[in-house]
């Protein structure tokens, strides 16, 4: 299995994820199966059919953050050394060179991302960009009104 990497931020966020689902989710949707159990007849009842789907769900779900766990490398972005170059867990401070909007950009992987916050997948046509670069570079990023050019003012590593 590849492994794919994870901030140490985001490799806790999806333990404490599993946590939940073990301790919380899994243990109420047992419960809600047996109470549908008890109203008798499971052909025609509908509690009994959702909570079965929500277990499902739940199941699923446990076993792709466990899949994702095993195969995650976990790293420290505040323990990156790149040498000023854009790599991943870097926050980037990014100015469009058309309208001179300034924005801040981490990049983590594909669990973490969170545009509102400033957390860019790994993954997207921006980090691919971005990737490699250094302060003073200029990244071209084709977005869907066009290309946009964005200049590296800044990179740190937190």
């Amino acid at each position: 299995m590849a492994t794919f990497p994870v901030t140490k931020r985001g490799a806790e966020k999806l333990k404490a994820e599993l946590q939940r689902l073990k301790s919380v989710e899994r243990p109420a949707v047992i419960t809600a199966i047996a109470e549908a159990r008890a109203q008798g007849d499971l052909s025609e009842n509908a509690d009994y059919d959702a909570a079965k789907e929500r277990q499902g769900f739940i199941e699923g779900r446990i076993a792709e953050i466990e899949g994702k766990l095993s195969a995650a490398q976990v790293i420290d972005p505040s323990e990156v050394d790149a040498g000023g170059r854009v790599v991943f867990g870097a926050t980037v401070e990014l100015e469009d060179e058309a309208s001179g909007d300034a924005v801040t950009y981490q990049i983590v992987g594909e669990d973490e991302a969170d545009i509102k916050l400033g957390l860019i997948n790994i993954s997207s046509p921006i980090a691919r960009a971005l990737i490699g670069k250094e302060e003073g570079d200029t990244a071209q990023v084709q977005a869907p009104s066009g290309i946009k050019r964005f200049e590296i003012v800044a990179v740190r590593y937190a």
